[in-house]
């Protein structure tokens, strides 16, 4: 009787383990749904951007830029009603076309194009995190491999994937930002010095006397357009006591003593200081990736919120450091200790740069720009990239998700918190999100459809 119990709890134990095997099998079978699979890419390129050392919001964004590109440009031609935008672009030209009457599977092209443009925009990264690219590659061909079963269309689809990715690294060398990790201060830098203009900071984020990337509004710009913008007006400097310059600065110091806790908040979730985050390109990033979870698109819109999106925050930051190093101007960790009150510091430190216009003002247009164009104006989201971060205890402040009824309203909130945080002054906020909002435009008025 023992032994016909023990035979039936062995039976039924088998038949457990073949149900969790095949469970298991379906499970690890199931593809992903297709905005799956891009924002799996997303997430990848904001894990490598935040883990990858030296890295900078303008090297950043233009990486953005070409991953963004990359994925758009190999499933374009899956999608009859789309085109290529690079005949569009700032010398690009047209791209390789897959084979004629030969089937390609998009997800596939994609899948192989993002590891490629990653393993190559960042050559730098460590081996660590270049084996977490081949990883996410692989587990996803596994995927689509069984799926299809048909190893001519899965070469077919890889290949393409890599060529595109390949023609636009190649394109990308020649903009004038390659490798700009290696060059992110210019020791022999000589700049003018004039009532007004940037000083090294003493109450700083890095520690360097020079400024970052002072060469890099001199790259190519993804959109001939983009090069051409006018400069933002400026208020001329005049530190006489209720001067139209002397009250941005005034506006700073005010607000600086009258924080309330949320705008405490604001200001250290928009930080976005590189050495600990995705950098603020990246947080833009996350935010269109927050979108995408929330609708669900097909692979094509998804590839083109990545594409405008990238692109845009990449001629943001280009233009915006154009203009930094033509107007060279002070923070006011500079104006207030020496014109207000000498003993005052901002809530936040300084970065390592000139002032107007903002980085992370003009970012935010862009991104909000392109993100409203393609998913409307009241989109309601929450953002919670920093989520699990450990508290700010020297500013007794913690990190908490902030919840949103539109990206402008995230743009505004963005520009806003470097004034909470004595970062920049109201003009350099507003002018920065006229110029991303302009930028923008800009990428949405490209043909991205035929006959369009």
């Amino acid at each position: 009787m023992k032994q016909v119990r023990f035979c039936l709890k062995a039976f039924i134990s088998c038949w457990l383990l073949l149900i969790f095997i095949s469970s298991c099998k379906q499970e690890k079978e199931k593809l992903p749904q297709d905005f799956e699979l891009a924002t799996a890419w997303a997430d990848m390129t904001n894990y490598i951007t935040k883990n990858t050392p030296a890295n900078s919001p303008t090297f950043a964004s233009r990486c953005f830029g070409y991953i963004g590109l990359t994925m758009y440009e190999s499933v374009v031609n899956g999608y009859p009603e789309y085109q290529s935008v690079a005949p569009q672009l700032n010398g690009l030209g047209n791209l390789p076309v897959p084979e004629k009457n030969l089937a390609c599977n998009w997800q596939l092209s994609l899948n192989a194009a993002q590891a490629e443009i990653l393993r190559n925009i960042y050559i730098q990264t460590s081996d660590v995190n270049k084996t977490k690219i081949d990883s996410l590659e692989q587990h996803f061909v596994a995927l689509y491999k069984d799926a299809i079963n048909n190893d001519s269309i899965v070469n077919r689809s890889i290949a393409y994937g890599k060529k595109i990715a390949q023609s636009i690294f190649e394109w990308s060398k020649t903009d004038g930002g390659h490798r700009g990790y290696l060059n992110n201060f210019d020791k022999q830098l000589v700049f003018e010095q004039k009532p007004g203009c940037w000083q090294p900071p003493l109450y700083a984020q890095s520690f360097t006397h020079f400024p970052l990337h002072p060469h890099w509004g001199q790259n190519r710009t993804f959109l001939s357009v983009d090069s051409a913008i006018q400069a933002p007006a400026f208020i001329s400097y005049d530190s006489t006591k209720g001067s139209p310059y002397y009250n941005q600065f005034m506006q700073v110091y005010e607000k600086e003593k009258n924080l309330t806790q949320q705008e405490k908040e604001a200001a250290i979730w928009w930080a976005d200081d590189p050495e600990v985050t995705p950098t603020p390109p990246g947080h833009s990033y996350y935010l269109a990736t927050a979108a995408i979870r929330k609708i669900k698109p097909d692979l094509i819109k998804c590839a083109e919120t990545y594409a405008r999106l990238g692109m845009a925050l990449a001629d943001a930051f280009r233009s915006c450091w154009k203009w930094k190093y033509q107007f060279f101007t002070e923070r006011a960790n500079t104006f207030v200790p020496q014109h207000i009150d000498q003993r005052w510091e901002s809530f936040w430190p300084d970065p390592p740069f000139p002032a107007f216009p903002s980085g992370h003002a003009i970012q935010a247009g862009a991104m909000a720009t392109v993100l409203t164009d393609l998913y409307g104006d009241n989109f309601e989201f929450t953002d919670s990239l920093h989520v699990g971060r450990p508290r700010d205890d020297i500013r007794n402040t913690d990190f908490k998700a902030r919840h949103f009824n539109s990206f402008w309203q995230a743009a505004e909130e963005t520009a806003n918190s470097r004034f909470y945080g004595g970062i920049h002054t109201p003009q350099d906020n507003a002018r920065g999100l006229d110029k991303g909002k302009e930028i923008g435009n800009n990428v949405n008025h490209l043909h991205w459809k035929r006959n369009v």
